[in-house]
């Protein structure tokens, strides 16, 4: 049974090279819709740093900007998807996390990986232990309203399909570019569409204790 709730305010996390600048059609798209977005530049954003240190950082973030109790949903693009699902899965942001977007992220590691020896590229390689370890009880995930949003055209996940997940919905834009994922008006309102469905009772429940 699901039940439809206000706009909670969304975390946007970037990925790989970029910052949260990259977010600023998608900020004020959304903010013209009524939500509220914040979003933080994790460091170090070239790779040389565990995804797992990226992760502290969100919830560092979601300590001082958010009140104990308050609901929030959260958008990772590209490694940020990944950087989000350790957040969600492995230091408790189930238990304050409604809705998870995901774009265009390498669930399933991405070849493009293997171009670099930074520990967090290594991370996002097909097969590397970090990945298995969040894809064993990926299942978890289906506590909140989680959306993978990809392209078939993406060329920095390769395969494009890495991006599809066993859980929660997947939908497919037509989206060019890898980068194009944060502005295309086809992302942004698949975006809106999965941050306006309603909460399902469960979580719901977890951020109201």
């Amino acid at each position: 049974m699901n039940s439809p709730t206000p706009n909670h305010p969304v975390l946007l996390l970037h990925g790989i090279w970029d910052t949260g600048t990259i977010f600023c059609p998608m900020t004020r798209y959304l903010n013209s819709l009524g939500w509220e977005t914040h979003d933080l530049n994790l460091t170090p954003n070239n790779g040389d740093g565990c995804l797992k240190q990226l992760a502290q950082q969100v919830a560092e973030y979601a300590d001082r900007a958010f009140a104990p109790g308050t609901p929030f949903d959260l958008l990772g693009f590209s490694m940020g998807g990944i950087v989000g699902r350790y957040y969600l899965q492995r230091l408790s942001g189930l238990d304050r996390v409604q809705r998870f977007v995901s774009l265009s992220s390498p669930h399933n590691g991405t070849w493009v990986a293997y171009g670099s020896l930074r520990l967090g590229c290594m991370q996002m390689r097909p097969n590397h232990p970090f990945l298995q370890d969040l894809n064993q009880d990926i299942a978890t995930l289906d506590r909140v309203n989680f959306t993978s949003i990809w392209t078939p055209l993406d060329a920095m996940i390769v395969p494009a399909s890495s991006s599809q997940v066993p859980v929660g919905r997947n939908v497919k834009v037509w989206v060019p570019l890898h980068r194009d994922m944060v502005s295309n008006p086809n992302s942004l309102k698949a975006i809106a569409t999965a941050l306006a469905e309603p909460v399902k009772v469960g979580a719901r429940n977890r951020a109201s204790k």
